[in-house]
């Protein structure tokens, strides 16, 4: 069997719908709950079918009372209960057929079949006419779609974000930083946009070869912990967690749960972060997004504050 991997959807045996947060998917599928079917929900798939979409809380909450054996720091799924598998590479030629923008955005992005795909409601079938696109990259192929958001966007082929759309991101995300700096972080990140008015953004995913090397479980917890530090490989900031390789007295790695932080710092760029530090080994990782609100918790490049706007062309 494929292995199923971060940003994939899995049906269970009751039809509710997930969405795959982990990447350590053996035995049982790290999960949060998206769409359970009721005929009384706010969303039609393609067969008539209704269903309820769950926020992060609500589905937790939901998930406690109705299926407790899930429940962990996401929900865990063992194999043998999931019914079916959605994934963004495989489905993406049935959604660029019924989707315009997705179909446009393939052709502006070009990338080989297997490295681009499409998740989230639109994957599901169950998008409405407020949804928007969540376009998944796959392994190396990312960075060419990141180069060509940009070019997209100073070509005028798609769309920058608006102000108000900005001040939209910002208070979804509620970051621990301002929306000066908030904003001066995102636009050199080049990974969303809007084409013809519908915002969509680019999702890092590892290639199945990188799987094996994808970090796992929760270390012991040391406490809360705020460094300043020079990252040194910044390769893997835009996956989910985002790894930052840091050169510090102590820390040797700063991971971020949040989609916040991802692509946050630059290789050679020095970091301020606060967060959570867990000993793994006999290595010491700094955490953030250790809660979903993050409180507390972030991270900036100290050296884009200190360079300003020059930094961004």
């Amino acid at each position: 069997m494929i292995p199923i991997r971060l940003r994939d959807f899995v049906e269970d045996s009751d039809g509710w719908l997930y969405a795959v947060s982990t990447y350590d998917n053996d035995e049982k599928v790290g999960c949060v709950l998206r769409y359970v079917p009721d005929k009384h929900g706010e969303r039609e798939n393609p067969s008539g079918r209704r269903y309820k979409k769950y926020d992060f809380e609500d589905a937790y909450t939901f998930i406690r009372h109705h299926k407790p054996h899930y429940s962990n720091l996401v929900q865990r799924i063992p194999i043998r209960d999931v019914k079916k598998v959605l994934k963004p590479e495989i489905e993406i030629s049935r959604i660029a057929n019924n989707h315009v923008r997705v179909r446009k955005l393939l052709e502006l992005f070009s990338l080989p079949s297997g490295t681009i795909g499409c998740t989230g409601s639109i994957l599901c079938g169950l998008e409405n006419e407020t949804s928007d696109i969540d376009m998944v990259v796959y392994g190396k192929h990312w960075f060419t779609a990141q180069g060509l958001v940009r070019k997209g966007i100073m070509d005028g082929k798609m769309e920058g974000l608006s102000q108000n759309m900005w001040h939209k991101v910002y208070e979804k995300r509620k970051p621990e930083i301002s929306y000066d700096h908030f904003v001066l972080h995102e636009l050199r990140k080049w990974n969303r946009g809007q084409i013809d008015g519908t915002y969509f953004d680019i999702l890092y995913t590892r290639s199945y070869e990188e799987l094996k090397s994808a970090p796992t479980g929760k270390g012991e917890v040391i406490g809360k912990m705020n460094v300043e530090a020079k990252v040194t490989d910044a390769s893997l900031a835009y996956d989910s967690p985002a790894v930052y390789e840091v050169e510090h007295e102590l820390v040797s790695r700063v991971l971020s749960f949040t989609h916040t932080y991802s692509g946050q710092a630059l290789a050679g760029e020095k970091i301020e972060v606060s967060g959570i530090c867990e000993q793994h080994g006999s290595e010491y990782w700094l955490v953030v997004g250790t809660t979903r609100e993050a409180r507390g918790e972030y991270i900036v490049s100290r050296t884009l504050l200190d360079q300003g706007l020059k930094q961004i062309r």
